[in-house]
């Protein structure tokens, strides 16, 4: 019986075909849930980038994504991602490069056009330069967005907020203004024994008498009795309603 969906070429050999291919480029090779990541040497990047398109045993002929992550506390904090596929192989790999505010990345528009806008997707929300690429500038974020908001020290609120004015009859910008200060969430369940009081307990008088708990004992506690049955059985003027004419 046939697979019922493609076979996935397994990792085996897979890093070291890309040691062999990258050399010196190459600073890291991982296997980590079944994925395999590599980190090259950003100077080096456009070149790692045709040998893992080209190179025997590779062949990752199309660019998927680029994606970027902000780690504020390393020296080079921010980290691009390229997730390449070979369409022959059926077999993904990760590449990623470090850099910072300043210094560029090397861009791969030459080698997948369509690095163009993802490019531009990790400069718009990260700050991240690509030299090479011919279009380099916002595409997600409007005009005259302030900053880059993947950042992680990017405010919450943002600079400022925009609306569709009536009395302009266009789009405006304001500064921020939040209707309510950012709330605090707990989720504790109350019955794990918060160790504060919860909201409506500080209405409470006094510690509850456990000892004498509240009961129904017998029918008048409970409202039952001879004036409920009578009171049920009267009939009324609405037919088809109980205790009613039929």
């Amino acid at each position: 019986m046939a697979s019922p969906a493609p076979v996935i070429a397994s990792n085996d050999g897979v890093i070291d075909a890309v040691k062999a291919a990258l050399g010196n480029a190459l600073l890291d090779a991982v296997e980590a849930m079944g994925e395999i990541s590599i980190t090259v040497a950003r100077d080096a990047l456009h070149d790692a980038m045709i040998a893992l398109r080209d190179g025997k045993g590779l062949r990752y002929q199309q660019l998927m994504e680029i994606a970027g992550v902000d780690y504020p506390e390393r020296p080079e904090r921010f980290e691009v991602c390229y997730h390449l596929l070979s369409l022959t192989r059926n077999h993904r790999i990760r590449v990623k490069v470090a850099t910072d505010e300043e210094m560029p990345v090397p861009s791969i528009t030459d080698i997948w056009p369509v690095a163009g806008w993802l490019e531009r997707e990790v400069f718009d929300l990260y700050g991240v330069l690509f030299e090479g690429n011919s279009d380099l500038r916002r595409i997600l974020t409007d005009y005259g967005f302030r900053g880059h908001p993947f950042r992680k020290d990017f405010p919450l609120s943002g600079y400022v907020e925009m609306r569709y004015s009536e009395e302009h009859k266009r789009v405006i910008y304001e500064p921020v203004e939040l209707a309510q200060d950012f709330r605090t969430f707990d989720f504790m369940s109350p019955w794990e024994g918060a160790e504060y009081i919860l909201p409506g307990d500080e209405k409470a008088e006094g510690e509850p008498d456990v000892d004498t708990p509240k009961v129904t004992e017998s029918p008048k506690d409970t409202g039952a009795g001879a004036k409920a049955d009578a009171k049920a059985a009267e009939k009324s003027d609405e037919p088809g309603k109980a205790g009613g004419d039929a």
